[in-house]
């Protein structure tokens, strides 16, 4: 899959996503060994997603080498969790992976991909 193609993918999914209302596109790039998108979401519930992955391509896939994933009310005021792989809880098993929740606990992750995302949200 080239990055076009798996930006097109993304946002396909997100399109056809049971779980997203709408969703604006704020950032997009593809290079020829990866690329990027940043998008904000509405959920039906009236929750609200902000999505950042930054990608690479490795064999015929396009991996997420980066990403945040941020899942808030509809006031977007209390988080209900993010998922990311920023480097900072070295400690955890799947580092850098983790998912930060609600309660201000971190638990260990996997790498996961905004199409991986869509799948476990409620509604999907």
């Amino acid at each position: 899959m080239t990055p076009a193609e798996h930006l097109a993918s993304i946002l396909s999914d997100l399109a056809a996503s049971s779980s997203v209302a709408s969703f604006d596109i704020v950032e997009q790039w593809v290079a020829p060994d990866g690329g990027y998108i940043r998008v904000r979401a509405w959920l039906m519930n009236g929750d609200f997603l902000e999505l950042a992955e930054y990608f690479m391509v490795s064999g015929r896939e396009c991996i997420p080498v980066r990403y945040r994933y941020q899942w808030m009310d509809a006031t977007r005021q209390q988080m209900r969790k993010r998922w990311d792989s920023v480097e900072h809880h070295p400690g955890l098993p799947g580092f850098p992976h983790h998912v930060h929740l609600a309660d201000g606990q971190v638990e260990p992750g996997q790498c996961l991909s905004i199409t991986d995302l869509l799948k476990i949200l409620p509604g999907s």
